[in-house]
């Protein structure tokens, strides 16, 4: 007789500790938002003296250290051929000819005429000489949980100054990587969850959607892994609540309703260490399936 495998499968496993987690919502045995350590990083770049509005262009673009075509050739380092620049703005400034009474303008002073579109390159775009700071990132980005399988994705996995997004975490860039502000598990886990979303075919926006799915499918995968104390359901949890307030649904509801797509995003990932031969830190999944309305 042939043996049958009585071991839950991944999706299995995954689909009981997001149940957990659904019960701890339902129960009100939620954590506190963990404290976040932030990145503080001085990297001598022209980016880090940019306007915060091009800084955010930059990041929102994947690069994190970015410059113009001469700047880099100034510091050792080339634009890679068939790179695309993305653009920032820079204002036209000139003098006042005249005293303006109206715009409190003096004879004189420097006056804003208008903004030009300046194109720019990340680091990634380019080569040569290593960025003094970047090339020796911190041993927190080897340490990351499955960082081997962004990294297997083409993705870049790069640190960034809080000081250059105050009001971002970190950033998910489709094609190009993924960058954090703060050294914190549950911010890597929410923007791995979007690269898994988006390599599915999910993520065609963003959206309070996406976010939820990224939130709640981060505090599966830290738990999944067996970070139990980094797993923030606080957060997946400010960001549900939120999102039922606007669609004017209940909690157990959306949850339901986005747990399909949440656990195949962690089934993904699971399956890509597998295939990768990633170690995967304490794991220690639900022993058994539990129905919740979808198919494991």
């Amino acid at each position: 007789m042939a043996t049958v495998d009585a071991r839950p499968s991944t999706r299995e496993r995954v689909a009981g500790i997001a149940h957990d987690i659904l019960a701890a919502f339902e129960s009100g045995e939620l954590p506190e938002v963990l404290a976040q350590l932030f990145i503080h990083r001085k990297v001598e770049v022209a980016s880090r003296y940019w306007t915060w509005t091009n800084r955010l262009i930059a990041l929102r673009r994947g690069h994190v250290y970015a410059a113009g075509f001469r700047q880099w050739k100034e510091i050792g380092r080339s634009v890679k051929k068939g790179e695309h620049a993305l653009h920032i703005l820079a204002p036209r400034i000139a003098r006042a000819r005249e005293d303006d009474e109206e715009r409190g303008v003096k004879e004189g002073d420097s006056i804003t005429l208008g903004f030009l579109a300046v194109p720019v390159f990340g680091y990634f775009q380019t080569e040569g000489e290593p960025l003094a700071g970047v090339e020796d990132e911190p041993e927190f980005l080897d340490r990351l949980p499955l960082v081997e399988v962004a990294r297997a994705w083409g993705l870049s996995v790069s640190l960034y100054s809080i000081e250059d997004a105050p009001d971002r975490l970190g950033f998910f860039t489709p094609g190009r990587g993924i960058a954090l502000g703060t050294e914190n598990l549950s911010t890597w886990a929410h923007e791995l969850v979007h690269a898994a979303d988006h390599r599915l075919g999910n993520l065609v926006a963003r959206s309070l959607v996406a976010e939820v799915v990224a939130e709640f499918g981060g505090a599966i995968l830290l738990e999944c892994l067996g970070y139990r104390s980094e797993s923030d359901r606080g957060g997946a949890f400010a960001y549900l609540r939120r999102h039922c307030e606007e669609k004017k649904r209940s909690l157990l509801g959306v949850c339901t309703e986005l747990l399909d797509r949440t656990c195949g995003c962690i089934t993904l990932l699971l399956d890509e260490a597998e295939k990768l031969a990633v170690p995967t830190v304490g794991v220690e999944y639900a022993s058994a399936p539990v129905a919740i309305g979808i198919a494991v």
